[in-house]
């Protein structure tokens, strides 16, 4: 079993940073949030907030369990991530997911590097 290119967050003072991040992005039903790495951290850290509107714990598992394939498929610079999803997200094809994801980690990104 090959170790995942991408780690989660557990600390609580992780998801309290990530209320005020240095780079922030929204694509289509994809709202990402990113932190700059600490000093030598090259593994990339995700976390997903899916919410009870998005449907019954079976909707949001299976959404939760998408994004994080989507990841792990493209692998985003190292940094800290949060991944917020509307309802909608859980509507969109695999490969829509994937691009939006992509797209909106790499924007995240490169607008808290712009500063």
């Amino acid at each position: 079993m090959s170790r995942s290119p991408v780690g989660r967050i557990s600390r609580r003072d992780t998801f309290i940073a990530l209320r005020k991040p240095a780079g922030r992005a929204v694509v289509g039903p994809l709202r990402v949030s990113w932190l700059p790495p600490d000093t030598d951290d090259r593994i990339p850290q995700v976390g997903y907030a899916i919410g009870r509107r998005c449907g019954k714990a079976v909707r949001r598992n299976r959404l939760r369990r998408r994004l994080r394939e989507a990841v792990r498929l493209h692998p985003p610079v190292p940094g800290t991530y949060l991944v917020a999803a509307d309802p909608v997200a859980g509507d969109l094809s695999f490969t829509d997911l994937v691009s939006t994801v992509g797209s909106a980690m790499s924007s995240a990104a490169r607008k808290g590097t712009r500063r």
